[in-house]
């Protein structure tokens, strides 16, 4: 059996919030079963917008959004029982428009590669995560916080066990695997979807689903992903813990959104996973996976 009391975890996120939404009960789980696991916050998310209706006109929200939602995260974290530490870079918004406007001077996503991962790379140097948990090219969707947290994500576990990268940020750490957060995988919303038809339920997943059809010019129901999953993690125990963790952001999370649309029991019984892409490992492990952790040895160093 697994002694997970060896084993470390780090999730690299872009804004307060993505934590929640993406893998929280698989960051549950491992903490429950004795794993230190840690979330980074990339940016403080200090140019987000109130999201929950219900709270507007909230004196707090209006008044520093950035210092409430700091709270937010401090709930969080504490209701999934993992640590916790901000990166500390300037949340650079979602720009619309046509043409699109430029990001703001400063912001995170501006930032040259080392200089955006060097707190990173510190960070792995001294946390010395096993895994770490992330987003694709894609950066899960386009946002350009969650591109630039998949490029530092990626420096840092290529470059944190180079003893000649990054001066001055700690003794060399090699991490062991990388995985790509699927969050949001279709098949997950397809299965829910039919499940809710099946019953007689009204799918909050109807125009996703049409959506993602109407994009895949093959007819593929769900559209062929860009990565597929590898590794699935069971932790339905742990859907309530997440729950509670995602509400803890009442100014970003509707609590009668799609989000809580579905029961946790309902979940449990039809989607009892939470998915990924392993996207890189220095260590052997058979595909597909049932555990991040699989193949790693912490007596061990993998090869670089």
């Amino acid at each position: 059996m697994t002694d997970y009391s060896q084993l470390r975890l780090l999730a690299i996120h872009a804004h307060p919030d993505d934590e929640s939404s993406k893998g929280a009960a698989t960051m549950a789980h491992y903490a429950g079963l004795g794993a230190r696991v840690m979330v980074a916050t990339c940016t403080g998310g200090e140019r987000g917008s109130i999201l929950n209706a219900e709270m507007e006109g909230d004196v707090r929200a209006e008044r520093d959004l950035p210092g409430l939602r700091r709270h937010e995260m401090a709930s969080a974290v504490a209701a999934l029982g993992v640590e916790h530490r901000w990166i500390g870079f300037m949340d650079s918004g979602l720009p619309e428009g046509d043409p699109l406007p430029p990001l703001p001077w400063g912001c995170f996503a501006l930032q040259p590669l080392q200089r955006a991962a060097a707190p990173l790379v510190q960070l792995v140097r001294e946390f010395r995560p096993h895994v770490i948990l992330s987003y694709d090219e894609n950066g899960g969707y386009p946002h350009p916080d969650h591109i630039q947290t998949h490029k530092v994500s990626m420096e840092a576990y290529l470059r944190a066990g180079d003893a000649e990268a990054y001066p001055g940020t700690g003794d060399p750490w090699t991490p062991s695997k990388l995985y790509y957060d699927r969050a949001f995988n279709p098949e997950r919303f397809l299965a829910l979807h039919e499940a809710l038809e099946a019953r007689g339920l009204t799918s909050p997943y109807a125009q996703r689903i049409a959506a993602m059809q109407e994009s895949d010019p093959e007819g593929h129901q769900p559209p062929v992903p860009r990565h597929e999953t590898t590794t699935q993690v069971r932790c339905p125990e742990q859907f309530p813990a997440r729950d509670h963790a995602l509400s803890s952001h009442r100014t970003q999370v509707d609590p009668r959104g799609m989000f809580f649309a579905v029961s946790a029991e309902t979940q449990a019984e039809v989607w009892p996973w939470e998915d990924y892409t392993l996207a890189e490992s220095r260590v052997e492990t058979s595909l597909p996976e049932t555990d991040l952790f699989a193949g790693i040895d912490p007596t061990t160093t993998p090869r670089k």
